[in-house]
């Protein structure tokens, strides 16, 4: 069993292309059920590979030109670019995702949360936009509200680095 799970989160991510939801899923139980470092560190890459694919080649060469932007700390750059994405593949969460951390970068807390909201409704258990919106609220010092999310975020990826951050509530 450890390695059918092992080959799944270290090779499933280029047969994400077929069946990319039940793939996912497969990933996210990994997450759910390793006590293995390793095992969910390749199980988060490859989340976030499936997450990175653009739906067509125009839509991912937008998409890896935002990337190049976001690489030499060119957010408002990027953000132009994302914009037109978001405009050609609403759908495409990582557009949104992304978007939310050019202007998170650029201390646009509530663009970034607005685009944070939109990136979850698409994909709710996207522990990166979790991850984001955690770490906005604690920006702003709404403590309580931040550790609800980080609560939320490790519920779907307990391996969530993050995770050392959360404080105990009284009742534990």
């Amino acid at each position: 069993m450890k390695h059918l799970i092992v080959t799944l989160a270290l090779f499933s991510a280029p047969a994400l292309a077929d069946t990319a939801l039940e793939e996912r899923d497969a990933l996210f139980e990994v997450l759910q059920s390793t006590e293995d470092a390793q095992i969910a560190g390749a199980a988060q890459r490859a989340i976030w590979e499936s997450w990175r694919e653009a739906p067509d080649a125009d839509a991912q060469a937008l998409f890896d030109l935002a990337m190049q932007r976001m690489a030499v700390f060119d957010n408002a750059g990027a953000v132009e670019v994302l914009d037109e994405l978001i405009l050609y593949a609403p759908d495409f969460t990582e557009g949104w995702n992304q978007r939310a951390f050019a202007y998170f970068r650029m201390q646009e807390y509530e663009k970034s949360l607005a685009d944070i909201e939109s990136t979850l409704q698409r994909t709710p258990r996207h522990f990166g936009a979790l991850s984001g919106r955690f770490q906005i609220l604690m920006a702003q010092g709404r403590a309580r509200l931040a550790q609800k999310t980080l609560r939320e975020a490790v519920r779907v990826n307990p391996w969530l680095t993050e995770r050392r951050m959360l404080v105990p509530e009284p009742a534990e």
